[in-house]
């Protein structure tokens, strides 16, 4: 089936259209846009730039994607969007390409939500399975893990990265790592104890959370230190893959400090 394209939509002649394509009143297609097979633009939705919108993403009014990064170091270089398959955008959402600063691309994965107003900054990496609340915003060179769910009218700073699973809760401000299958809150987030609801509804098996668990307590404890405590838990929990997630995150090199729990909080949601 050929594409839709309502009469009072302009699309460019450049721009590559899959089959059953629907776009609808007000749209605006650049020229380098790629929309695969299904994709819906509802209306008055605006995509330029170096833009690829993956099969069966829909998009809500009034987004704009692929215009130039909110970057004063930005000199319009030829940097791309990738957004993928199964995703939902709603109204005003606003998606930025990459830098050169920052690897010239900036990328959705597959069956994400971004809901009312979400802003994802250039250079940032969200993975597949997001759900990005009302107002949810990323700033640039974020690197968001799979299933990690945001609350709304959340800010994360630029540079963070956020492990597999994880939770941010609703108007938090998120300015240093957190942990896969971590939840953080506040302003400035802290870490308040693991997602235990998103373990759960993921269907993590109880031996692995128990496991978990334990290694969270051993490795956020008072006694000796971060670096001394991370040895421990890798030796004591050899095997876990959780646990191993947990750890491998927190060993690899980053712009952030990590998100810590504060003054011994533990509020596993």
């Amino acid at each position: 089936m050929t594409a839709a394209i309502h009469p009072s939509a302009i699309v460019s002649d450049k721009a590559k259209i899959g089959e059953n394509v629907r776009i609808g009143p007000y749209c605006i297609v650049g020229d380098n846009v790629v929309l695969d097979r299904d994709v819906t633009l509802v209306s008055h939705v605006s995509i330029d730039g170096d833009t690829a919108i993956g099969a069966r993403t829909t998009i809500h009014p009034f987004s704009s994607i692929g215009q130039p990064p909110q970057d004063l170091k930005f000199e319009g270089e030829a940097s791309t969007i990738r957004i993928g398959e199964d995703c939902v955008l709603r109204e005003y959402v606003t998606v930025n390409p990459g830098t050169s600063g920052g690897g010239m691309e900036t990328r959705v994965g597959n069956n994400c939500l971004l809901m009312v107003g979400v802003h994802i900054a250039h250079d940032c990496r969200v993975g597949n399975h997001v759900v990005m609340a009302n107002q949810a915003s990323l700033a640039g060179h974020c690197e968001i893990g799979d299933y990690v769910r945001f609350g709304g009218i959340c800010g994360v700073h630029q540079f963070v990265r956020i492990g597999d699973h994880a939770f941010v809760g609703a108007m938090s401000f998120v300015e240093n790592d957190v942990i896969p299958y971590g939840s953080v809150l506040g302003n400035r987030a802290y870490l308040g104890g693991l997602n235990l609801v998103g373990l759960k509804r993921r269907k993590f098996d109880r031996e692995s959370i128990h496991a978990l668990r334990a290694a969270y307590r051993m490795i956020f404890s008072n006694e000796g230190t971060l670096r001394e405590r991370i040895e421990d838990a890798a030796d004591f929990f050899k095997g876990q893959k959780l646990v191993e997630d947990v750890i491998e995150f927190i060993r690899q090199p980053s712009d952030r400090a990590l998100c810590m729990p504060r003054n011994g909080t533990h509020t596993e949601q």
